[in-house]
């Protein structure tokens, strides 16, 4: 169903089963797959590619121009997955790069008011809480949490499986399977309510402990810290990818005194 009250340019691609509710804006090239749901007063910008059943709430502007003024005008994309919840008034940019995309996965939640910068990259099933702020080129993996009013500064990036705290600043690497809290960033501890809902083991969690012990706990660097883990922990996936993160950071993460670095 497309109300006669709201506005579709006639080379806009729908699927079927859409509904675009009135004083909806849909602009030239842009894509809605099947079973999708368009509130009332929220524009769908050009270059946006949205996959089937999201719902998409009042007053949200999807694939807006990016806010950044290295952006000149070059042909950029939004692309959101599938089912996915977009909340009231959440501002999402395009990409500030020729061809490439602000990219949005599968079954998030993104609460009202939240803003998702150029180049972001948030991996499925997570939440973005009321108010969030994601500046540009910043990374969410999976199944992560921010809580409301969190903010992510230019180029933070986010392991899998954490969780911020409400109002927490981030300004870096936050490695997986962590809560973050309070400003500046404290380690809060292992994220483990939400990992046992995620079906990870009581072993797999206490690894995790164990891991985060050696890195924010035992008044050492991280380069040791990791030494000591290949030591004394027994791999697993789970230690593993932590490790990776880390070293991928090039050692370099969230909450960590400067000292131990």
């Amino acid at each position: 169903m497309i109300s006669p009250l709201a506005y579709v340019d006639p080379s806009a691609k729908l699927g079927q089963n859409v509904t675009v509710h009135p004083f909806a804006y849909i602009d030239a090239d842009v894509e809605i797959g099947d079973n999708c749901e368009i509130m009332p007063y929220t524009s769908i910008i050009r270059g946006t590619r949205m996959g089937s059943g999201n719902k998409i709430y009042n007053g949200s502007i999807i694939g807006a121009d990016p806010q950044d003024f290295r952006w000149k005008g070059e042909k950029s994309y939004c692309i959101i997955g599938n089912d996915n919840t977009i909340r009231e008034k959440v501002l999402i940019n395009r990409s500030i790069r020729e061809g490439e995309a602000t990219v949005i996965g599968n079954g998030i939640c993104i609460m009202a008011d939240s803003h998702i910068g150029h180049d972001a990259n948030i991996a499925d099933h997570c939440v973005i809480g009321n108010r969030a702020t994601l500046a540009g080129n910043t990374t969410v993996g999976e199944c992560s949490i921010l809580s409301s009013g969190v903010i992510l500064h230019e180029g933070s990036r986010l392991g899998p499986w954490t969780l911020i705290k409400g109002g927490c600043r981030i300004a870096g690497n936050v490695p997986p399977y962590v809560i973050m809290a309070h400003n500046p960033a404290v380690y809060f501890g292992v994220n483990a309510v939400v990992l046992r809902k995620g079906r990870f083991s009581d072993e797999e969690i206490d690894d995790v402990a164990k891991v985060y012990r050696h890195i924010y706990q035992s008044g050492t660097s991280v380069f040791n810290a990791l030494k000591r883990i290949e030591s004394d922990v027994p791999q697993s996936k789970v230690r593993d990818n932590i490790i990776d993160f880390v070293r991928g950071s090039n050692l370099k993460i969230v909450a960590v005194p400067r000292e131990f670095e």
